[in-house]
């Protein structure tokens, strides 16, 4: 059995996949292969030592898995052998064979293929967490999505349409706002070629946009903020450019709007019910056709340092996922 091994903390490149033997499952632990694994920016981060929780060494990455259960440990009732299954785990996803949690994983859909399974866990658990809990976005309100042709960015784009939002997309070139147009967002703006608070204005007759939806950081949440409306809320998601901006607090409190953070993995495990709720009103529109995750590249488990690449240089389109 294979699994990618983080030895010391660095890039991609020092990344190594190597042969393991995994013990039986543990009390509350289900023992699952692993179909395939879906690729995000926080694995990127914690292979090098500066993502948010630093595991210690060495350690196998990979927060999000879609598998089929083998086996699980005493006192689980909840799964059994042959279940499909989908999983935010964390670490450890990146394994023809791993050893996880049941808290961490639930029964998914039949009609789910495990490729599209494994990009949907934390993408998506991320924007409907984003857009629900913390921004309580309304039926009729205008949402601004920033990087919309990333992974949680389209998941965002689906999301705010689901929940009747109006959504306008923004990306760096037209290739981008193509699929988050695909996706169904009602306007686009290339903040590569115009600008982002004014072609916003111009969009919402000058009033501004109710939420801002950001997993990208760097200059352009300045922007976003200035073309809020009053009373909007502005979600910080992550730092795909990988700079963390500083917000002039003036702004705030003229346009008497609020900076919400998300943290999807911290939500997740403290209200465990909203998420399944969560999760299940998902499950439901997907098998309605309401969102339809774009998978747009799947590679082989030991191309992991590829795929790293891809998604750093922000060349990804969509979800990146390594399969065994």
């Amino acid at each position: 059995m294979r699994a990618v091994k983080c030895n010391q903390f660095g890039l991609a490149e020092s990344l190594v996949v190597e042969e393991f033997d995994l013990p039986p499952p543990g009390p509350g632990h289900a023992r699952v292969r692993v179909e395939a694994a879906g690729v995000n920016f926080p694995d990127t981060l914690m292979v090098q030592g500066k993502y948010q929780v630093k595991p210690d060494l060495p350690f196998v990455p990979g927060a999000e898995l879609a598998g089929i259960v083998e086996a699980v440990g005493d006192g689980v009732e909840d799964l059994q052998p042959g279940m499909p299954v989908i999983g935010m785990v964390g670490q450890g996803a990146f394994a023809d064979i791993a050893n996880v949690r049941t808290t961490r994983l639930m029964h998914r859909p039949d009609t789910m293929p495990a490729v599209t399974a494994a990009g949907f866990s934390m993408t998506y658990g991320t924007s409907m967490h984003a857009l629900k809990q913390r921004a309580h976005l309304k039926p009729g309100e205008t949402l601004l999505v920033l990087g919309a042709s990333g992974g949680v960015g389209l998941a965002a784009v689906e999301l705010g349409k689901a929940m009747g939002a109006t959504v306008i997309a923004a990306a760096s070139s037209a290739e981008k706002l193509e699929v988050a147009r695909k996706a169904g967002a009602d306007h686009l703006v290339n903040y590569s070629t115009e600008s982002l608070k004014d072609r916003v204005k111009e969009l919402t007759g000058g009033k501004g946009v109710d939420v801002v939806y950001d997993p990208v950081g760097g200059d352009l949440l300045e922007e976003a903020v200035r073309a809020t409306a009053w009373d909007g809320r502005v979600l910080i998601v992550g730092f795909a450019s990988g700079t963390i901006p500083k917000i002039p607090a003036n702004l705030m409190l003229l346009k008497g709007c609020s900076l919400v953070g998300v943290f999807f993995g911290t939500f997740r495990d403290r209200d465990p019910d909203a998420n399944r709720g969560n999760f299940a009103e998902m499950f439901r529109w997907y098998e309605e056709g309401k969102l339809k995750p774009l998978i747009s590249t799947t590679m082989d488990l030991a191309d992991v340092a590829e795929a790293f690449n891809i998604l750093t240089s922000r060349g990804a389109i969509g979800k990146i996922v390594l399969t065994t």
